[in-house]
């Protein structure tokens, strides 16, 4: 660097120097008045609240938008009390989104997933509950860590749920009672401990038998399902073969009737007619008796084969045999 510029250099900053002692008043009162401005001044989130205090004390609570406060006397706790929040009971969620990761199990994962039934055996248990801060003031200042407080208050629950149930129940029909359940009684417990949480959704996840007895729980239910088969199908067999066996009996019984009808009538028709003939044989016996003689010949004739009719003394009877028989001796055999 020349001469001249280095002197001309040292002349500007000489001058700079002289300018701000000049100014030097002004400036911390500037900077203070920052400093307050931006120390007082607050953002509070749309989905958030803010809740102020003074000196450690509840104050008041404010809405979303710019808010101010009393710098350093003041301090304000942002709360999303519209963010749905959830808790994993079992497992952990390493990465969500379309194809979500988890982390590896561990011993407090699965600590916490393993129940004890009402029928004394073991079931994993996975569940999800998810939540809403509903009370800022009572979140932030009711309970000590509410998050803490509501995870062991619903595992709680759980294993006392779980433990009034067979382990068939809680692994098959009834794990939509159990969520229904759950549900209830943490709200009702998040209320009685002020901890100004609504519970939205409980969802069970994985519900399985603990790993070194999944294989013979699996073979159990294998057995139940081979059970529930044979049966249906020996009910199907049965609903095949009583109705056809009642139907047929039935038919049987209606053909009896019937029959017993037609015999019954045809009995009452012959009374009637044999009443009927008595009457007219009271009233004219021999025309009767002639009139009842020659139907019954009427009817018995045409079923006889060759006649012989003869009189009284059985005169001329030959004849008439020679001529039958010489007529079937004339026949021509065919």
């Amino acid at each position: 660097m020349r001469q001249e510029d280095y002197n001309d250099f040292t002349r500007q900053g000489n001058e700079l120097m002289d300018q701000l002692r000049g100014k030097g008043r002004y400036i911390l009162p500037i900077i203070l008045l920052v400093v307050l401005s931006v120390s007082s001044t607050f953002q509070i989130g749309p989905e958030e609240i803010g809740v102020i205090t003074r000196f450690g004390k509840y104050t008041k609570s404010v809405e979303s938008g710019l808010n101010f406060k009393i710098p350093f006397i003041e301090s304000v706790y942002k709360v999303p009390v519209e963010r749905q929040q959830k808790l994993e009971f079992g497992f952990r969620t390493a990465e969500a989104g379309v194809q979500s990761y988890y982390e590896d199990r561990s011993q407090t994962t699965a600590d916490e997933s393993l129940m004890l039934t009402g029928d004394l055996n073991l079931a994993d248990v996975e569940w999800v509950i998810q939540y809403r801060i509903s009370d800022a003031y009572k979140f932030l200042f009711k309970v000590r860590n509410p998050e803490a407080t509501l995870r062991d208050l619903t595992e709680a629950a759980m294993r006392e749920i779980v433990g009034d149930r067979t382990v068939n129940e809680v692994l098959t029909i009834g794990r939509s009672e159990i969520s229904s359940q759950l549900k209830i009684t943490t709200q009702a417990l998040c209320d009685e401990y002020q901890l100004g949480i609504k519970v939205e959704q409980v969802v069970l996840q994985d519900v399985n038998p603990p790993e070194p007895v999944k294989k013979a729980f699996n073979a159990v239910n294998e057995a139940q399902q081979q059970k529930e088969t044979l049966i249906n199908q020996a009910k199907s067999e049965y609903n095949k073969v009583i109705p056809r066996a009642k139907g047929e009996a039935e038919e049987t019984i209606q053909k009896a009737e019937g029959y017993a009808t037609e015999r019954i009538n045809k009995a009452l028709g012959e009374a009637r007619r044999f009443t009927d003939l008595y009457n007219e044989y009271v009233k004219a016996p021999e025309v009767t008796k002639q009139r009842i003689y020659l139907e019954t010949m009427q009817e018995v004739m045409p079923k006889l084969g060759n006649k012989i009719i003869t009189d009284e003394q059985g005169q001329n009877v030959l004849p008439l045999l020679q001529m039958s028989l010489d007529k079937h001796a004339t026949t021509p055999k065919k």
